[in-house]
């Protein structure tokens, strides 16, 4: 197939193959597209998505609403698409959020069908989305890229994009046969005196950069009655475990911290460990979780930082499932 010529000045200047998305005409087919470019990967959420959009094409009372509001919900709702042949071949998709008091775009969803790549109508694309950003005035611009697809990597660092995360995404089974490692380490409840280092802990892995899109709500491990008093008016069972050396005595003894959070997916556990906390005492709060949460969900997941628990985490029985790559675009 022919190569396409893109204007010399793409970054400001959109190419003739390239229109807005229409809430009211494309979602079936941008659901196609997305689902066949991304289905070996796909997680659960993933395919919730695509079916969601495909109902939300046939929803006229969705439609008129998300005419109305797609720049200002967080849903897929504003982007652009690359039509050649007849149909929609590639698609870009910009999802607001709001970080503190002002707005940012999320790119997702860069996507092109096999037989039209290597054309350049990716980058065209992503180029498009951030001057759609930066016309409304927006420079605070992210995307996310599984660090398994090199050449996407590459294709937005050379746009400008920085990296400012890696994480993995581990699931892993429960089980109540589940056994942990013969080790000095004790196993406790999170006694409310580590909540000071446990919380400092926490702000350095899930860092308030990214929480405009996890939404990470650590308030809710804050020991007191009147935390307790909240989840209980809230239904919501949290459960915290600590490592803790107990040579060390009743003093600063936590090696790491764990939580479960419900969350009605079980994507709820949250570690803690600092930069000299040893590796085990991660393997062996997880392996209790695995335990402990078999009458909630037949599997649990936890979301962390590529790091040296990386190996501690899968002697825990956790498998990796995605590692994504977090990168934000210079401010012009």
């Amino acid at each position: 197939m022919a190569s396409i010529t893109l204007p010399a000045r793409s970054d400001t200047q959109a190419h003739p193959n390239i229109r807005p998305l229409s809430v009211l005409r494309d979602l079936p087919p941008v659901a196609d597209l997305i689902e066949s470019c991304f289905s070996s990967t796909m997680d659960g959420d993933g395919k919730r998505y695509v079916q969601d959009m495909r109902r939300a094409g046939s929803d006229n009372s969705f439609l008129q609403w998300a005419k109305r509001a797609a720049d200002s919900t967080s849903l897929p709702l504003t982007g652009y698409v690359w039509e050649e042949d007849h149909r929609i071949v590639g698609n870009v998709s910009l999802v607001p959020f709001r970080r503190d008091k002002h707005r940012l775009y999320l790119i997702a969803n860069v996507a092109v069908y096999p037989e039209y790549r290597r054309r350049g109508i990716a980058r065209a694309l992503t180029l498009r989305a951030m001057q759609h950003a930066r016309e409304r005035k927006i420079r605070d611009i992210w995307l996310n890229v599984r660090a398994d697809n090199p050449e996407a990597v590459h294709l937005y660092e050379s746009l400008g994009f920085l990296e400012r995360a890696r994480r993995t995404t581990w699931q892993a089974v429960t089980d109540s046969r589940v056994e942990g490692n013969r080790t000095d380490i004790a196993v406790t409840n999170r006694h409310p005196r580590f909540w000071i280092q446990q919380l400092e802990w926490l702000s350095r892995l899930y860092p308030s950069d990214l929480a405009w899109h996890s939404k990470w709500n650590f308030s809710l491990l804050k020991p007191g009655f009147l935390n307790w008093l909240y989840l209980f008016f809230i239904d919501t069972n949290v459960r915290q475990w600590a490592a803790v050396n107990p040579s060390a005595g009743s003093g600063d003894s936590l090696l790491a911290a764990l939580s479960w959070i419900p969350t009605g997916r079980g994507e709820s556990l949250f570690a803690a460990a600092g930069e000299r906390s040893d590796p085990e005492a991660l393997t062996v709060l997880l392996q209790q979780a695995r335990h402990d949460l078999y009458r909630y969900y037949s599997n649990v997941s936890l979301e962390f930082p590529v790091s040296r628990f990386d190996d501690a985490i899968q002697a825990a029985g956790f498998k990796p499932q995605r590692t994504l790559i977090w990168m934000q675009a210079p401010t012009p």
